[in-house]
C-alpha cells in the first residue's frame, strides 16, 4: 500500500504515463509523508465514454482516482494529496476541470503485504 488506481477515459502513450506516475509518486510521498517504494500506480484507460459523471442534466466526461492508503493520516492531509494529484493529472492528461474525482479507502497496514518490503505493512505513524 498505497495503490492509486486511476481510471480515463482515454489513451496516453507511455511515456506520458510514466511522467504522470512519477509526479504522482513524488508527490504522494512527500505529502503522505512516506517512502515511494510502497507505491504502486495503475492506469487504466477504458476509452472513450466509459467513465462518467453523473448530473442533474447529462451526463458529462468523468475520470476517478481510487486512493487505498494506510490508515492515519488527517483529513487536511488528504485533501492536499487529493488536490495536488488532481492537478498533475489536469496538467499531464489534460482532463478538465471538475473531471476528476478522488476517493480514499483508508486501510490498517496489516492489510497489505509487499514482497519486496519484507511482508506486511507496519500501520502509519509520523515518525516514518
Amino acid at each position: 500500500m498505497p495503490y492509486l488506481q486511476l481510471e480515463v477515459n482515454k489513451e496516453y502513450p507511455v511515456s506520458t504515463k510514466k511522467c504522470l506516475v512519477k509526479q504522482m509518486g513524488e508527490a504522494y510521498a512527500t505529502i503522505m509523508k512516506t517512502d515511494s517504494g510502497r507505491i504502486t500506480v495503475s492506469i487504466k484507460t477504458l476509452g472513450e465514454g466509459s467513465v462518467w459523471r453523473c448530473s442533474d442534466t447529462e451526463p458529462m466526461p468523468g475520470a476517478i482516482l481510487m486512493c487505498d492508503v494506510r490508515a492515519g493520516r488527517s483529513i487536511e492531509v488528504r485533501a492536499k494529496l487529493a488536490q495536488s494529484l488532481i492537478r498533475i493529472c489536469n496538467e499531464i492528461l489534460g482532463l478538465e476541470t471538475n473531471e476528476l474525482n478522488v476517493e480514499f479507502t483508508q486501510h490498517s497496514g496489516d492489510e497489505m503485504y509487499h514482497q519486496i518490503m519484507g511482508g506486511f505493512s507496519k500501520d502509519w505513524s509520523s515518525e516514518e
